[in-house]
């Protein structure tokens, strides 16, 4: 059975961003990325805990997305009832590990 996957506020926020940031509204490269992006969360659907957790006491886990240098980190929680994924945060992978406080 498929998991629900949400976006939070926040993450929508980084979505956002990012897509002003690659300027996906005026390059076809770009928009091709930033929709691939979108691809990949929602393919958290299907086996969403095979990504490395981050924060342990908080079992967030990030799955990857891109090639470096451009690889982006994107943080999730998945909550078993009501099966359903989280999407917490979208990040840059050369930024540091995030704290709890980055996430709430």
């Amino acid at each position: 059975m498929a998991y629900l996957v949400s976006v939070t506020p926040r993450a929508e926020r980084d979505l956002g961003l990012l897509y002003e940031q690659i300027s996906a509204q005026h390059s076809e490269a770009a928009r091709k990325w930033y929709l691939g992006l979108k691809k990949r969360i929602l393919s958290l659907e299907n086996h969403p805990n095979r990504c490395r957790v981050i924060l342990a006491k908080s079992q967030l886990r990030q799955l990857l997305y891109g090639h470096r240098p451009n690889v982006y980190r994107i943080i999730y929680r998945v909550l078993e009832r009501p099966r359903r994924v989280e999407v917490l945060h979208i990040r840059h992978g050369a930024r540091r590990e995030p704290r709890p406080s980055d996430l709430s």
